[in-house]
């Protein structure tokens, strides 16, 4: 069932609100930005993301195809969420599911994953090893 979550970056610049259904399957990905920023994404589509606040303090980084906007708090560090611009889905918000505020760990534990091979290019498939992600 579809809800909305408010969320933050972690000094609480970047706030944002989200139309998501956590029973939804969530994403983990290998790919050499989300596996260094540990990122676990939920999917919004444009008209269910709401910037409430921050628009100014953050900072956009794009790198190899430059289609996807990964954007960072500019003061704590933290990516909130991002823009995919090419997906299966068409453009979608990647919500950063561990800055949804009034989630408890309970919750979390039951929210579905699915892990996807993003280092080599393999949107639909689990990588070989995937228990770090």
């Amino acid at each position: 069932m579809r809800k909305t979550y408010k969320g933050s970056c972690h000094c609480g610049t970047v706030r944002f609100e989200a139309d998501l259904d956590l029973a939804q399957p969530t994403f983990r990905c290998n790919c050499s930005i989300c596996r260094r920023t540990r990122f676990w994404v939920a999917v919004a589509r444009p008209e269910e993301f709401r910037l409430l606040s921050g628009e100014g303090e953050m900072t956009e980084y794009l790198f190899n195809t430059r289609r996807n906007q990964h954007f960072f708090c500019r003061r704590c560090g933290v990516r909130a969420f991002g823009v995919g611009n090419e997906t299966p889905i068409g453009k979608m918000i990647g919500v950063n599911v561990g800055c949804l505020e009034g989630v408890s760990e309970e919750e979390l534990s039951r929210i579905p994953l699915t892990r996807v091979d993003g280092m080599n290019e393999r949107w639909s498939e689990a990588p070989a090893h995937f228990a770090h992600l």
